[in-house]
C-alpha cells in the first residue's frame, strides 16, 4: 500500500503523461476523464466526483461537495483548466481535505505551458 507522498509522486508523473499529450487549452472535464484513465490504467483505485458531507454540530449535511478525483481513499486530486489558480482554488481544495480527513491533496491547473508550475501540493 501506498502512503501519501507516493501516491503524489504517481499521479503526478501521470499528470504529465497526459498534459504532454493533450497540452493546455481544453475543458476541466477532459483532463479529468482522461487522468481518471491513466490512474485506473496503472493499477491505483480511484473515485470521480466523491461526495463529501459536510458535519455541522454533529449532523451530517450533503451541501454538495464532491471531490474532483479521489485516489486509493487517501489523496484528493482537484482538476482546474484555468488562466491562473487563485486563493479560492486553495481554499476549494484544502476544504476537501479537512472535510475529509485527509492529509494530502493535489490541485491541478492543466492550463499551463509546463505542468509543473501548474501543481500545489496540500497539507492538512
Amino acid at each position: 500500500m501506498l502512503r501519501e507522498n507516493e501516491l503524489a509522486k504517481k499521479v503526478i508523473g501521470l499528470a504529465i503523461e497526459v498534459h504532454k499529450a493533450l497540452g493546455p487549452g481544453l475543458l476541466e472535464s477532459a483532463y479529468k476523464e482522461t487522468l481518471l484513465y491513466k490512474i485506473r490504467e496503472s493499477g491505483l483505485s480511484v473515485e470521480k466526483e466523491k461526495p463529501i458531507p459536510l458535519v455541522f454540530e454533529e449532523v451530517k449535511l450533503d451541501c454538495g461537495y464532491r471531490i474532483d478525483l479521489l485516489v486509493e481513499n487517501k489523496l484528493v486530486i482537484e482538476i482546474k483548466s484555468v488562466e491562473a489558480l487563485n486563493d479560492i482554488h486553495l481554499a476549494q481544495t484544502l476544504t476537501y481535505i479537512k472535510l475529509g480527513n485527509f492529509k494530502l491533496g493535489l490541485l491541478i491547473n492543466f492550463n499551463v505551458t509546463l505542468l509543473k508550475n501548474g501543481i500545489k501540493r496540500l497539507i492538512n
